[in-house]
């Protein structure tokens, strides 16, 4: 449920509202909006009595929120959350695209992506420093090694960096590198480590498992806002299927609908979702018309010596074409995506 306040409600009121709720044993999340602050109230509400809250100063009204996912919904929170991350606003009517390698495999190899990624005009670098794999032979990532290469780049190039945190005694070491906190597929459910998320103020990119419903999606988002983290974004990253054809079957229906149940930013990974390059910008192209705030697409400079995901990754030089081509899809469904200018070619005399 959420108590509504008066748009000329003063500070003094909101205070005493979130002092009831936890005499009460609940739990208050305030979200101040442009013209009026709402107070959520989460957990224990056998002692909540509207009629109380109703008669206290500076109350407009009592709402009960239907969802199970009480933070994450629209009837709590009906304004899009924006995410700011130094000059880079995440959920806002501007695309960012987090571009990079599946893997950070070595420090010339992060360093090239990342010089090629920001030419073409991403936001955010991708890679990962902790790989959960299927099978234990294969490349598990560079750990520490890793984020400092990440750090590096970032330093480097201006870039923010994103990374995948896998379990919670991690996450403080990731978290002092990382600009986001990636929570991967497999983890979705991880409630450890979701709890340990919702601790830091760190922005999280939370991936829907692979065979998880958005429902089940927005409920761990829930475990990251419970916990007092408000920075979290959802990403569509396909869905497991019987479809043999591709990775995974690219949901795109849980764009617009993520987007009409929650407040939350949405991100599409076309990468994981198709498992082919030469699927991916057909559809990235397709997750912005649908309405996604972003994209996180793998590149890579040499996808065949690649030792993760090399054949869903994007050559430099198509993902540099393919970024051309997401301003123009982003202009037709009134989004910006700004891209470098290029540099003034010299005169020959």
């Amino acid at each position: 449920m959420i108590i509504v306040m008066k748009p000329d409600s003063t500070a003094a009121e909101i205070g005493a509202v979130i002092a009831r709720v936890q005499e009460i044993g609940a739990s208050p999340h305030p979200i101040y909006g442009a013209e009026r602050t709402v107070v959520a109230v989460v957990g224990e509400t056998r002692k909540f009595d509207p009629v109380s809250f109703r008669q206290m100063p500076g109350v407009e009204r009592i709402t009960f929120i239907s969802a199970p996912f009480k933070l994450a919904s629209r009837e709590s929170h009906p304004d899009d959350t924006i995410i700011p991350l130094n000059g880079v606003r995440i959920g806002s009517r501007e695309i960012v695209v987090i571009a990079g390698p599946c893997s950070v495999e070595s420090r010339s190899q992060l360093l090239e992506t990342a010089h090629a990624v920001k030419e073409a005009g991403a936001h955010i670098l991708r890679g990962g420093a902790f790989k959960p794999r299927s099978s234990p032979y294969s490349f598990q990532g560079l750990g520490l090694k890793g984020l400092e290469i990440l750090a590096e780049a970032r330093e480097i190039y201006g870039l923010h960096i994103v990374t995948e945190v896998m379990n919670p005694q991690a996450v403080p070491m990731v978290a002092e590198y990382a600009d986001i906190l990636q929570i991967g597929a497999r983890n979705m459910q991880n409630y450890g480590l979701l709890h340990a998320v919702g601790r830091v103020q760190r922005p999280v990119l939370l991936k829907r498992g692979m065979m998880s419903s958005m429902e089940e999606l927005l409920m761990s988002a829930e475990y990251i806002l419970a916990g007092g983290n408000y920075k979290v974004m959802l990403c569509e990253r396909g869905i497991r299927s019987f479809e043999k054809y591709t990775r995974n079957t690219f949901d795109l229906n849980a764009v617009p609908v993520l987007k009409q149940l929650s407040h939350l930013p949405v991100i599409a990974d076309p990468s994981h979702a198709t498992g082919r390059w030469d699927a991916v910008p057909a559809m990235a192209r397709a997750a912005i018309a649908a309405g996604a705030d972003g994209l996180m697409i793998e590149v890579h400079p040499h996808p065949s010596q690649a030792l993760s995901d090399g054949p869903q990754s994007l050559k430099p030089e198509v993902f540099a074409d393919l970024m051309q081509q997401l301003k123009r899809v982003a202009e037709a469904v009134d989004r910006t995506l700004t891209l470098p200018k290029p540099e003034p070619q010299g005169v020959v005399a």
